[in-house]
């Protein structure tokens, strides 16, 4: 749902759930929150499903289910009328999962590059056999999927910190958020890794 305050319209007096798409989106470009809803409420559920078909994971499926609808919300003046409402629903949940999936994977891509500086974090000697080449890059795809389970931003600033080697006041800049904030992501996503036994507690005090 839009974190923005919409208007409430009165002076419709159908009922919201016996209007069209068409005549839903009409109402919603006054402003009309209670319109907004009713077409949340007809079609959460399907476009939850189609967005789950595609990212397999829960919680970003929730996120992006939210994100999608607050895009509805805030571009509907940009509905040309050349597809159905449902169809351009539709769009906008194609290109919020794709958009979430090209993200993680350049992450993976990114893990797969630091793999072997990640992992030699908790190892004062590495030999690099065509064995350890194997063992890093699995490695590298096991932080990765741990990596999945914080949110995009708390991924990003990790590689920031620790991949490109940015200082915090930098990040902060590029991410816009806050040193504390930024601190904050990073220590989650390390306990996270230490807890999986992926990075050494000692390197997550860094």
């Amino acid at each position: 749902m839009p974190s923005a305050a919409l208007e409430s319209c009165p002076g419709s007096e159908v009922p919201s759930a016996a209007l069209s798409d068409e005549d839903l989106f009409e109402w919603i470009r006054k402003g009309s929150e209670p319109h907004f809803n009713a077409i949340y409420d007809r079609y959460f559920q399907r476009i939850y499903n189609f967005i789950y078909s595609r990212v397999r994971n829960h919680a970003d499926t929730e996120e992006l289910t939210q994100e999608t609808f607050t895009a509805v919300f805030r571009s509907i003046d940009g509905y040309s009328g050349r597809s159905t409402p449902l169809g351009w629903i539709y769009g906008i949940a194609k290109n919020t999962a794709y958009s979430h999936l090209r993200k993680l994977r350049a992450q993976g891509e990114r893990m797969e590059r630091a793999g072997p500086e990640l992992l030699a974090a908790s190892s004062s000697a590495w030999s690099c056999t065509p064995e350890d080449q194997l063992a890093m890059r699995r490695s590298a795809r096991a932080i990765d999927a741990r990596l999945q389970s914080v949110s995009d931003w708390q991924a990003e600033v990790f590689f920031l910190r620790h991949v490109e080697n940015l200082p915090i006041r930098e990040i902060s800049r590029r991410t816009l958020r806050s040193s504390d904030a930024i601190r904050s992501g990073l220590y989650r996503v390390k306990r996270l890794l230490v807890e999986a036994g992926m990075l050494d507690s000692a390197t997550a005090g860094t």
